[in-house]
């Protein structure tokens, strides 16, 4: 079945470098590879959940560059709709990525650029879009007011909401009560609830926080361990889902995301939705980058299978 997803987000072009370890101030190292890719948390996700199977449209503002024929050349071979405003006055974000070249962990700067100018205005505009979506998705790359008003939109039109509230930051108990579902990973479930997130045990604590807090289910992603799941009625731990040998996790969170917003559309009870969740990000880890390691909806039934 098709369902129809709505995300707000950015867009950058992510410059992945790989070695050994970052450098210090004042150092310059040697890499051992380079990869220009299209990246941006919103896209990515609008990727993922596209090629997972959604009906994806996704909200944001890009420069007029060779950066933004990069975006609608992503979205274009990935089957999503792009619903952008041109911003002559600003650039198409871009992002630093160092990637361990040991473990494949990374450490990322985003620089929005035009997307960082995404206004309340600009959310407003797009009102019918967001309220005729299943499903609608944001997180903190754009300004967070423009999210907020998006997420105050989506409810209002009873559109189920996801936050995933990345990269980490303060975020307002009225914010949180319009979330359906948000999806922290350990980091930015420590920033929001102050509970140190090492193991499910303290995914469990924090998903208390999240919920006393407002949101209606917290889902802490916990990378190799998988994912912990609380709502009001119930509370899992879903295993993460190994596809193959790991190559990069730049992307994982990201495809979670996306394929569990299909998942959640598609009208999947939580744990498949999950599992769902856990599988593409599971494949997307075998794969260099961000948007380009997301795997199609054939690959995730058959991981699932």
């Amino acid at each position: 079945m098709t369902s129809k997803i709505v995300i707000l987000g950015v867009f950058v072009a992510d410059t992945a470098y790989r070695t050994d370890r970052q450098p210090r101030i004042g150092e310059t190292i040697l890499g051992k590879s380079f990869a220009l890719g299209p990246g941006g948390k919103g896209s990515n996700q609008a990727v993922a959940a596209a090629k997972a199977g959604g009906d994806v449209h996704f909200i944001t503002r890009l420069g007029d560059d060779i950066f933004a024929q990069m975006a609608h050349d992503t979205w274009d071979a990935a089957g999503v709709i792009p619903e952008v405003t041109i911003d002559h006055e600003s650039y198409t974000g871009a992002a630093y990525i160092f990637i361990d070249d040991n473990t494949g962990d990374n450490a990322i700067i985003v620089s929005p650029g035009a997307a960082g100018r995404i206004s309340v205005a600009d959310v407003e505009a797009k009102t019918q879009l967001i309220q005729s979506a299943d499903v609608f998705v944001t997180q903190f790359e754009q300004p967070m007011e423009a999210a907020h008003r998006a997420l105050e939109i989506a409810r209002a039109g009873g559109t189920k909401t996801i936050l995933n509230p990345a990269p980490a930051a303060a975020v307002s108990d009225d914010m949180l009560a319009l979330c359906d579902y948000i999806t922290p990973n350990e980091t930015e479930a420590e920033g929001i609830t102050g509970i140190a997130v090492k193991t499910p045990d303290d995914a469990a604590r924090a998903a208390d926080w999240l919920l006393d807090h407002g949101v209606g289910a917290a889902i802490v992603t916990l990378g190799a361990q998988g994912v912990f799941y609380k709502d009001r009625e119930i509370a899992l731990h879903v295993p993460a889902i190994e596809a193959g040998k790991l190559v990069e996790t730049t992307g994982a969170g990201d495809a979670f995301n996306g394929g569990f917003a299909v998942a959640l559309a598609e009208g999947m009870s939580a744990e498949q939705a999950l599992r769902f969740g856990c599988a593409t990000a599971g494949i997307s880890v075998t794969r260099p980058g961000t948007a380009p390691s997301m795997p199609d909806r054939s690959e995730i039934d058959a991981l699932l299978d």
